[in-house]
């Protein structure tokens, strides 16, 4: 089971946290082909200028897994796992949340960030989070 660590954030300051998160683990030696970065609201800016150019450009970018990529938390099903996942939630639907960071923690092989609401984020994981 990867680790789980939560970083507490409006759904306002979600995105800048992960952006946060995202740029420590950079520092500290991760790849970026290690992380996947998925939002529950608004896309984060990257992934709305690749999708810009077809779903197809943007899964390939997935694929090739050579970058931090950026996806939309309802897609996380078919987002591959990566070692790190760090989950914004910036918005969007509660049952979105509920549905997708389980799997979100299934997708994180070593370590899944949550950048939210503490309590939102325990009630779906469960306690001890």
């Amino acid at each position: 089971m990867p680790q789980i660590q939560l970083i507490p954030a409006s759904a306002e300051g979600a995105l800048d946290a992960a952006e946060e998160a995202v740029d420590l683990l950079l520092d500290t030696g991760r790849a970026p082909g290690d992380i996947l970065v998925l939002t529950t609201g608004d896309p984060h800016p990257w992934a709305a200028h690749e999708l810009s150019f077809g779903e197809a450009a943007y899964w390939a970018l997935h694929d090739a897994g050579d970058d931090v990529f950026y996806a939309d938390a309802a897609q996380v099903q078919r987002a591959g796992g990566r070692p790190v996942v760090v989950f914004a939630v910036n918005g969007g639907a509660v049952d979105t949340v509920a549905g997708s960071l389980p799997v979100a923690l299934t997708r994180a092989g070593a370590l899944l960030i949550v950048c939210g609401d503490p309590q939102q984020t325990n009630s779906v994981l469960g306690a001890g989070v």
